[in-house]
């Protein structure tokens, strides 16, 4: 029966190709979406601007979900659809037009027999396709043409012809082409002139809202941490997310087998395997496979790995077709993580052992290129130890094992390296490890066998012996060898101008750390102004990562020179600076942190708040910093010592005055310390002659010891030589309100047993005017009774209610007495604003959960806010918080 037969008689033509055969109906057909299909509201919304423009290009790699999403999309849609699967034989120009013809009459928008198909599978003449656009631009409403996997289409000539309908078309056609690859159409123009949608790889991959409820359309309920590793490692990946739930729920424990799944074995493999690798070339397979060892790579850097010279044809083609290498930008890409932890699976299996290989020649390529962080990764990984320790030396960058964001991830990668090295820079990494521990005699060795292997003509380039003196500063300080600190700082002073121009400016911390090291040594040695000088240097450094470390620890080791010279305010400021800078770079337990906190122990200690001492002195004690590093176990001795000697503990006081500490040479302001303790604990054991031999090794040249040792003296039984004392230390000038105070004292108290009543009370009154302001009260309630008669006067009682006697200060007339100004705020704790704003309503005795409906906030926000109060200001409970804030000005 012929087509007229079929025609006269009412019946449907049969639709035969140009060879005869029928058309295949599955190709007109949009795949149906399954169950679990997720329609995701915010891709649909972005399709439908493709009614408003002549082409839109939804383009992804292998299962991104591309077709399910445009298949959706067109379900909805209120206007006739044509939908085509494009397949590797509609190349041939003919045989394309045949069935886009065919999809269009299928779809509706066209009747039989109009703008006959074309006769030729290789040739389609122009007035055949000039009828169709002429035919399409009449219409009333577009149609929409969907071309799926339109990335088999690779026949220019097909290009040019569709881009000539589509043209010509108007606004009757819209052409939506789903692909992996770039179509050869001229996007760039229809992108100029806002005629082009686009939904590519990024937008489609899932969102983490978007995998959870895609999950549990799979019948798995996993928490929050877990979904957001998976879409990690998928990078929202759509086949990824499905594959990985399939198989998940056949396992007895989904989030565990989610968490650990091996990707090179699984059914994700098996399907990048094939959509990817197959059919690819041995020379195109090689690279992917040898690539998988790096994170990120060129051109260049994927030919020093195959040895050849074509990778950058085959990565440009590779990211083209969306073959799972996402562009980087400046001819750099990366691998999607799922397919290179399959390549890598397969790269053992097919080559093995060849795996360090690569690494070693990754990491010469990257050492040349001066990728530092790139050429130590892959350095350790090929275990080529001295390739590695020699870039991070002569790149100046061994400080990076102590400070900066990446200290622990460098530490890390020199762990598995062993003893058998060779090379000087590698005994210098070693030496830094184990110096990093607090291991004092294994660095030691390493340092010397790292000049032994210098030559003896060229004693190593400037950036290696720049490192070893930053190795020698901290052996020094760590040993309690001043001397030899200062031999290290003058070898590195030397040293700076021979560097090369800008490497000391990409390392800031290296000079912060030497100059830290070195004011640590002198401050241990009694030094004080010089170690100001260079700790100043360093707390003046810009911020940054890489000085995080350094600062804080500089500014604790100024703190502590403010409370040894009894300034307790500025010691105080200066100790929550430096606990807050260690909390912004992320390393609370840090020297600086704990020097910061063992300060604020020993301000609390003279203001006799002895359970929040107690709370900051627990807290240093689980600190690593502290071992072997004299300057804090020194503090640490001394705040420890005089808490629990005004706790009424004399014998632990004395044992813990005198730490086991090996340091070359005694400091004498921890020696004094230890001394003033030891005294106290005899004098009030009955023992004032041995009291007063003890008191012979107190220094005079630290103005606080020596005062206390004055009032020690007085009491017993030496009031001329206390005397005398104090006007010693009052000569030299440098008194802090702590010296002051207690100079004052030791004069009320000779004056009263001289019987001379006025001067002792006027030289009370003022030592109550000094320490008002930093609430100084341990001087006074150590006193003796001989104090006490003094403090019941009107004067003294008026002075001293509300921070050492209870009670608050008289006032006259509803104002505060003119000659007592109220206490001036001591320090400016660095709160936040909500902070602040949560400690104002603690203050009004608001509970948690009436604070967070104040603030229009969660009960975990509020206690998240109050918990990192609470560690600012050093304390532990709520009505501690708001007296804390008060008395800090905050309230």
């Amino acid at each position: 029966m012929t087509e007229a037969d079929h025609v006269s008689r009412g019946l449907a033509v049969p639709s035969r190709g140009l060879t005869g055969d029928p058309f295949l109906r599955t190709r007109f057909v949009p795949p149906a979406r399954p169950g679990t299909f997720l329609r995701r509201r915010r891709l649909v919304e972005h399709l439908d601007q493709a009614l408003g423009t002549p082409l839109t290009l939804v383009n992804g790699p292998a299962g991104a979900g591309k077709t399910l999403l445009t298949a959706d999309w067109t379900a909805g849609l209120r206007v006739p659809v044509a939908w085509l699967t494009v397949e590797a034989e509609d190349r041939r120009p003919g045989v394309f037009w045949a069935y886009v013809f065919e999809a269009l009459r299928v779809g509706g928008p066209r009747a039989d027999g109009v703008a006959t198909a074309p006769q030729g599978a290789d040739v389609v003449r122009r007035g055949l396709l000039a009828p169709l656009a002429a035919e399409l631009n009449a219409r009333d409403r577009p149609v929409v043409l969907v071309l799926d996997e339109y990335d088999r289409m690779t026949s220019p000539q097909v290009a040019e012809e569709l881009e000539f309908v589509l043209h010509h078309a108007g606004r009757g056609l819209v052409l939506v082409l789903v692909t992996r690859t770039e179509p050869l159409l001229p996007l760039h123009r229809y992108r100029a002139a806002g005629e082009l949608t686009e939904i590519r790889g990024a937008e489609l991959s899932f969102t983490h809202a978007e995998a959870g409820v895609l999950l549990r359309r799979h019948g798995l309920r996993l928490p929050e941490h877990a979904t957001s590793a998976l879409v990690e490692r998928t990078r929202g990946w759509a086949a990824g997310l499905r594959l990985a739930a399939l198989a998940a729920r056949e396992s007895a424990d989904p989030e565990l087998y989610l968490k650990e799944f091996e990707a090179g074995h699984s059914t994700v493999a098996d399907f990048l395997l094939a959509e990817v690798l197959e059919g690819r070339t041995q020379e195109t397979r090689d690279l992917l496979l040898r690539v998988s060892v790096l994170d990120r790579f060129c051109p260049g850097l994927a030919d020093a790995l195959t040895l050849r010279t074509d990778a950058e044809p085959l990565l440009a083609g590779l990211h083209r077709e969306n073959a799972f290498i996402e562009r980087l930008g400046h001819s750099w890409y990366r691998l999607h993580p799922l397919f290179r932890e399959i390549l890598r699976v397969h790269l053992r299996e097919r080559l093995p052992g060849v795996e360090p290989e690569l690494h070693r020649r990754a990491a010469r390529w990257l050492r040349r290129s001066g990728c530092l962080a790139e050429t130590l990764a892959h350095g350790a990984a090929g275990e080529d130890w001295d390739l590695a320790a020699g870039a991070l030396v002569d790149d100046l960058a061994i400080g990076r094992l102590f400070t900066g964001p990446h200290a622990d991830e460098l530490t890390g990668l020199f762990a598995r390296m062993g003893p058998e090295v060779t090379s000087p820079a590698s005994e210098l990494v070693l030496a830094a490890r184990a110096l990093s521990r607090r291991d004092l005699e294994r660095g030691l060795v390493r340092l010397r066998r790292a000049r032994e292997r210098w030559p003896d003509d060229a004693p190593g380039p400037a950036a290696a012996r720049l490192s070893g003196a930053l190795l020698e500063a901290l052996a020094a300080r760590l040993s309690g060898c001043p001397p030899w600190a200062e031999r290290a700082w003058a070898a590195a002073e030397e040293l700076l101008p021979q560097l090369p121009d800008g490497l000391l400016d990409e390392h800031p911390e290296l000079v912060a750390l030497l100059l830290t090291h070195l004011g640590s040594a002198r401050l241990w040695e009694g030094r004080s102004e010089e170690a100001r000088a260079v700790l100043g240097r360093v707390a003046g450094t810009p911020a940054g990562a890489a000085t995080a470390l350094p600062r804080a620890d500089a500014v604790g080791h100024l703190a502590l020179l403010d409370y040894l010279g009894g300034r307790l305010g500025p010691a105080e400021r200066k100790a929550l600076a430096a606990v807050s800078e260690a909390e912004r770079a992320g390393v609370p337990g840090s020297a600086g942190a704990g020097l910061g906190r063992l300060v604020l122990a020993a301000v609390a200690v003279d203001r006799q708040e002895l359970d929040r001492a107690r709370v900051l002195l627990d807290e240093t004690a689980r600190l690593p910093d502290r071992a072997r590093d004299p300057v804090p176990t020194a503090g640490r001795a001394l705040v420890a010592s005089r808490l629990l000697l005004d706790s009424g503990d004399a014998d632990a006081a004395v044992e813990a005055a005198e730490p086991a500490m090996a340091a070359a040479v005694a400091s004498p302001w921890a020696r004094s310390h230890a001394a003033l303790v030891v005294a106290a604990a005899r004098l009030a054991e009955g023992q004032p002659d041995e009291a007063s031999r003890v008191l012979d090794g107190v220094c005079g040249d630290q103005p606080v010891c020596a005062v206390e040792a004055a009032a020690l003296l007085i009491a017993a039984g030496h009031a001329r030589a206390a005397v005398d004392l104090v006007d010693s230390v009052h000569a030299e000038g440098r008194a802090g309100p702590v010296v002051s105070v207690g100079a004052a004292l030791v004069k009320a108290r000779a004056a009263q047993e001289a019987r001379d009543p006025a001067a002792a009370r006027r030289l009370v009154a003022q030592a109550l005017l000094d320490a008002r302001r930093e609430r100084l009260r341990r001087p006074f309630l150590r006193a003796g009774d001989w104090i006490r008669p003094l403090l019941d006067t009107a004067p003294s009682r008026e002075l001293s209610a509300g921070w050492l006697v209870p009670g608050p200060p008289r006032r006259r007339n509803g104002e505060r007495s003119r000659s007592e100004p109220g206490p001036a705020p001591l320090v400016a704790v660095e709160l936040s604003g909500r902070e602040r704003d949560v400690l104002r309503r603690l203050a009004r005795t608001m509970s948690t959960e009436e604070i967070a409906a104040d603030l229009c906030v969660s009960v975990n926000t509020v206690k998240t806010h109050l918990k990192s109060a609470y560690r600012k200001l050093a304390v532990s409970r709520r009505n501690e918080a708001v007296r804390r804030a008060r008395d800090l000005g905050l309230l």
